[in-house]
């Protein structure tokens, strides 16, 4: 079993991680891999790929819900909090700097760099792929519970059709990979979460979703409104990423306390920054007509979106942890994470290479990030600059 890290160890890792996560959190799952486990190996890709399938089905910001738990495990509960705040607080101290009117980023070099490392998220989801699928589709029927997914996630994009390809891998999984011989997985840490912390956290979350309108009602309070907009949009939302935009849509839009117009700025901002999507609260938080604005308002909106995830991940963790190496239950996780490289696949393709791949120059760039990162064994902060200086080249050259 391997050591305990040290918090200082997880702050940097998921601090230099903050920094160069481009590409949304398909993206940050790849560069979670890339670093974490095939280099620094903090678990093994089996492991790491039941954490990811487990938070997917989980409500909340699935990648920084990965992250938290390779925290918690690498160094306990000062671990996980060391891990959310170096990964969150890059994109959210920019986001507020934006909206407090700081144009960080514009012109032809800035636009270049974004252009680039849109592109090179496509090099970094792909060798994701790639070792994962080596691991974890080993044999035909695997590969063809991944293939399965991938069509069902494209079929119906979105947290409906991920959860949908995920049920559909447990439900094969059960059917076809009950006798599959795996070779020994290596050690795992335990989460060191005690059943009675999980239930209080799982208390916690439903006291918050249930609790906050009543204290709303009753105080009138637009901080306390504002905590509960946004801790009702972490709570409702599987999958996280873009899928968390429809309900603050409806959170702070529909309610007047945001204008469209200023909340599509935010929503192009948060595009151009490292790290999670949800810290589009952030600015969100600090732009608000409710609740006392700025650095305040968009500390309380970032706490409230990401509370609920991680109180739910907490409280099902330990009952997890004894499950995962039932005879059962591992067959389900089989099937699960050969559907998780399908439902990867879908996302490397729709949104990440769609958007990003649009000619011959951004497709050769990708293929050199793709290069570095398998031929060469480039660490994934390395390829995110060239990827940066090869989009300024093509911006200039275009």
């Amino acid at each position: 079993m391997q050591r305990p890290g040290r918090v200082s160890e997880v702050f940097l890792a998921f601090l230099r991680l903050g920094l160069t996560s481009f590409g949304g959190p398909v993206a940050h799952l790849g560069y979670f891999r890339d670093d974490l486990v095939a280099r620094r190996r903090w678990m093994d890709d089996r492991a790491y790929a039941d954490l990811v399938a487990l938070c997917q089905f989980l409500p909340g910001p699935a990648s920084s819900q990965v992250g938290f738990a390779m925290g918690l495990q690498r160094a306990g509960t000062l671990g996980a909090l060391a891990a959310f705040v170096a990964f969150t607080l890059p994109s959210a101290v920019i986001l507020v700097a934006f909206a407090a009117g700081a144009s960080l980023v514009g012109g032809p070099v800035g636009d270049g760099v974004l252009s680039g490392l849109k592109i090179i998220a496509v090099a970094i989801v792909a060798h994701a792929v790639w070792g994962m699928a080596r691991t974890l589709t080993p044999d035909a029927r695997r590969a063809g519970i991944a293939v399965i997914a991938l069509a069902v996630a494209l079929i119906a994009p979105g947290a409906l059709g991920q959860i949908g390809a995920l049920v559909i891998g447990v439900i094969v999984g059960l059917w076809l990979l009950r006798g599959v011989a795996e070779p020994p997985a290596a050690a795992l840490a335990p989460f060191g979460v005690s059943r009675r912390v999980a239930v209080v956290c799982l208390v916690l979350a439903a006291a918050g979703l249930v609790g906050l309108p009543i204290l709303v009602a009753v105080t009138g309070s637009g901080t306390v409104a504002l905590a509960d907009a946004f801790f009702r949009s972490g709570a409702l939302v599987f999958g996280g990423g873009h899928v968390v935009l429809p309900l603050l849509q409806a959170a702070v839009v529909e309610t007047g306390w945001v204008s469209p117009e200023v909340f599509l700025t935010g929503y192009g901002a948060a595009q151009a920054v490292p790290g999670p999507l949800f810290t589009f609260a952030a600015y969100l938080g600090a732009v608000s007509d409710v609740g006392p604005g700025g650095v305040e308002g968009a500390a309380i909106a970032l706490l409230a979106i990401f509370v609920p995830g991680f109180l739910v991940l907490v409280g099902v963790l330990p009952f997890w942890d004894a499950l995962r190496g039932r005879p059962r239950v591992r067959a389900a996780m089989r099937g699960a994470n050969a559907a998780l490289v399908g439902i990867l696949a879908a996302a490397l393709y729709s949104p990440v290479f769609t958007t990003a791949v649009t000619g011959p120059g951004p497709f050769v760039l990708a293929a050199l990030g793709f290069v570095l990162l398998t031929a060469f064994r480039a660490p994934a902060w390395a390829v995110v600059l060239v990827g940066a200086a090869g989009g300024v080249l093509l911006g200039l050259l275009g």
